[in-house]
C-alpha cells in the first residue's frame, strides 16, 4: 500500500513538472507604462497557495502593492501588480528587479511543490504562544541571556489577550546553532516556565533546527490559538475603529464575494491572503486598491472543496478570522528604533530597562544584520497611560540617544493607538479596477 502511494505521488510530480516544461512561469516587469508604480505580472499554471506565495516575494521585499489584479480560474494564474518602494517610488533597482525575476520566473522555486520548512544550522528556531501581559519579551531574553543564547532575530505579535513569537537563536560561544539535546530540552523547560505550564493548552514551546517564514508562522500559530475569538470587551472599546470585512454569496456564479476596508498599512495583503489560504479558501478572482489612505480589497472565492460559504456560522468565522489578521500587525504605542553594535544579552538588557521604568514592550521587531542590530520596539506605560516623555528621554540617555530614537509623530502615534485591538498588544460596490496601460477588463464568468 505504502509503495503504491509513493508511486502515486511520484507520477504527480512528474506530471507536474511536466506542465511546468510545457507553460512555464512568467514574470513580466514594466516601468513604463504606469506613471506611479512598477507593473508586475506573473502567470503561471495554477496550484492552490500560490497566490500568498507570489505575494509573500514581493512583501519581504518591502514593496508597497497599491493595486492587484488576480484571476486563476481554471488551471492558470495570472496576477498583475503595481508596486513602489517604501518612499512611493518606482522600483529601479537593478538588484531587486533581477531578483524578482529570479524568484517567480520559470526557475522558481515558488511554483513547485514545496513544504515550506528547511533545515538550519545557522541558529535554532523557537516558537512560543501563550497569555500577553507585560514585561513578558523581558522575562523571555533575560532567560535566553542567561542560557548564553544569543537572538539574532525575533518577531512578536500579540492579539487578543494572546502572545506569539518566532525567535532565532544561536550559541553565544560558537555563534551556531544550539545543537546538544539536553541543552535544547533545557531551553524549552525554562521558557515554557515563563510562557506557561507546556501541559497546558494556554501555552507552547516548540525549539527545532527547522526554518519557516516568521511573519506565515505567527498567522498560523494565533489562528489554531484561535485569537479570533472575542473576549470581553475593554471600556474604550468604541473608540477603536474595527476593518470593514463582508461576506456575501453569490448564487449564479457559486463564488462567496469578500470585501475588506481598513486603513492601509504596510503588508496588509499578505495578511488577508495568507488567513484565506490557511483557511483552505481559494481566491479565484480579486482586486486589491491601496492607492489612498483606505485600502479595499475585493475577492471571489470557493472553500478548497470547491463550495462557497455554507452558512451563518461559516460567513461570521471568515469575517472575525480576517478581522483578527489585519488587527494582528497593527502597532499600538511609541515607535522606538535600536541600532547599535550586537552583542551576547543586548536584547535583554534593553528590554530590561523598558521594564524598570514601567514600559510594556508592544510589538517586537529583532534583527542582526552585519553584526548590527536593528531592533523596532512599540513600547507603552504597562498602567495604560500615555507614554511620559521624560522617561524616554531618561531611557535613551543610558542607552545612547544616537542608538535608540524615537519615530513618528505624536499624532501618528495617537492613531495607531486609537487601531489596535488588544490592550497588551506586543506587537459592496467594486472600487476602481483600472490598471495602468494594461486595460484589463474581464468579467467574471
Amino acid at each position: 500500500m505504502e509503495a503504491n502511494m509513493t508511486f502515486s505521488q511520484d507520477m504527480d510530480d512528474e506530471y507536474e513538472k511536466l506542465i511546468r516544461r510545457m507553460n512555464p512561469p512568467r514574470v513580466v516587469i514594466d516601468n513604463e507604462s504606469c506613471k506611479n508604480a512598477t507593473v508586475i505580472q506573473v502567470d503561471s499554471a495554477n496550484r492552490h497557495g500560490i497566490l500568498l506565495e507570489v505575494v509573500q516575494i514581493l512583501t519581504d521585499l518591502n514593496l508597497v502593492i497599491t493595486k492587484a489584479y488576480i484571476s486563476s480560474d481554471g488551471g492558470w494564474f495570472m496576477d498583475v501588480f503595481n508596486v513602489t518602494d517604501q518612499d512611493g517610488n518606482k522600483i529601479t533597482n537593478e538588484e531587486i528587479l533581477e531578483y524578482i525575476h529570479k524568484s517567480l520566473g520559470p526557475d522558481s522555486s515558488c511554483f513547485r511543490k514545496s513544504v515550506g520548512v528547511i533545515s538550519s544550522t545557522d541558529y535554532t528556531s523557537i516558537e512560543l504562544i501563550g497569555r500577553d501581559r507585560p514585561g513578558l519579551l523581558s522575562e523571555l531574553s533575560a532567560v535566553l541571556s542567561h542560557l548564553k543564547c544569543n537572538v539574532v532575530n525575533a518577531e512578536v505579535w500579540t492579539h487578543n489577550t494572546r502572545a506569539a513569537a518566532v525567535m532565532h537563536i544561536t550559541d553565544q560561544a560558537t555563534g551556531y546553532a544550539v545543537t546538544d539535546p539536553e541543552r535544547l530540552a533545557r531551553i524549552k523547560e525554562l521558557l515554557c516556565n515563563v510562557v506557561g505550564s507546556c501541559r497546558s493548552r494556554e501555552a507552547k514551546t516548540e525549539v527545532t533546527h527547522v526554518t519557516t517564514h516568521a511573519e506565515r508562522r505567527l498567522h498560523q500559530m494565533l489562528f489554531d490559538d484561535r485569537d479570533y475569538e472575542r473576549v470581553v470587551e475593554e471600556e474604550d472599546d468604541d473608540e477603536r475603529v474595527r476593518p470593514e470585512v463582508s461576506v456575501v454569496n453569490w448564487f449564479d456564479k457559486d463564488y462567496s464575494v469578500v470585501t475588506v476596508r481598513c486603513k492601509d498599512r504596510p503588508k496588509l495583503l499578505f495578511d488577508t491572503v495568507c488567513t484565506l489560504t490557511d483557511m483552505q479558501y481559494v481566491v479565484f478572482h480579486g482586486s486589491v486598491d491601496a492607492e489612498g489612505p483606505q485600502a479595499y480589497q475585493e475577492y471571489y472565492v470557493r472553500h478548497i472543496d470547491g463550495s462557497p460559504v455554507k452558512s451563518e456560522a461559516e460567513r461570521e468565522r471568515v469575517i472575525q478570522c480576517l478581522e483578527a489578521a489585519i488587527e494582528r500587525r497593527v502597532s499600538e504605542g511609541l515607535k522606538l528604533e535600536l541600532c547599535t553594535t550586537d552583542r551576547p544579552g543586548l536584547l535583554s538588557d534593553v528590554t530590561r530597562m523598558f521594564r524598570e521604568n514601567s514600559l510594556t514592550v508592544a510589538q517586537a521587531e529583532v534583527t542582526t544584520r552585519g553584526g548590527k542590530a536593528v531592533n523596532t520596539f512599540y513600547v507603552r506605560d504597562a498602567s495604560g497611560y500615555p507614554v511620559d516623555a521624560k522617561t524616554i528621554e531618561s531611557i535613551r540617555q543610558a542607552i545612547g540617544q544616537t542608538i535608540l530614537k524615537v519615530k513618528g509623530s505624536p499624532k501618528e502615534r495617537k492613531q495607531g493607538s486609537q487601531e489596535s485591538q488588544s490592550r497588551f498588544l506586543f506587537g459592496g460596490l467594486f472600487k476602481s479596477r483600472s490598471f495602468c496601460n494594461f486595460g484589463l477588463v474581464r468579467s467574471y464568468s
